[in-house]
């Protein structure tokens, strides 16, 4: 539909790699927000703290492991709705490789896409997502950090 309305470019990825990750990011903020036990909450205000020190002091520290969850899901998301839109909307990028390779049957141009596919990914979750996810559940002390006293 969006091809329909938007036409072919960079719009049409741009919105729906912003659809596929919204939700993700959505959920799991949510989830995280609503098992915040409302006794830290109450203790909290009970010590005169505003609204803007309850959200920081308290509902996005406990929250946020959660929103990280949420961002490397929506990451995942996202690139494959980046490879999808480049099979659709785009005239170039992997997606658009491995769409035209299947299509003029060059089944090498294919394999080379889906193994790029695989190492961009992994490349990036090890790299970016990972590091960032452990920092912050280290961070808020849901696990002990490796090496630390004990």
């Amino acid at each position: 539909m969006l091809v329909i309305w938007i036409g072919y470019g960079f719009p049409t990825i741009l919105i729906a790699i912003s659809y596929v990750v919204f939700f993700p990011v959505l959920y799991n903020t949510l989830t995280g927000v609503q098992t915040i036990q409302p006794v830290l909450i109450n203790a909290v205000r009970t010590l005169g703290a505003s609204r803007f020190q309850v959200l920081t002091s308290v509902i996005l520290p406990a929250a946020l492991p959660n929103i990280m969850t949420g961002l490397r899901v929506g990451a995942g998301f996202a690139f494959r709705g980046l490879i999808f839109a480049e099979m659709i909307a785009a005239g170039s990028g992997l997606g658009f490789l491995i769409f035209d390779g299947a299509s003029t049957r060059q089944t090498d141009r294919v394999v080379v896409g889906m193994i790029m596919m695989g190492l961009l990914w992994l490349l990036m979750d090890r790299l970016l997502l990972r590091p960032i996810e452990r920092a912050t559940i280290e961070r808020w002390g849901l696990v002990r950090a490796q090496g630390g006293e004990s």
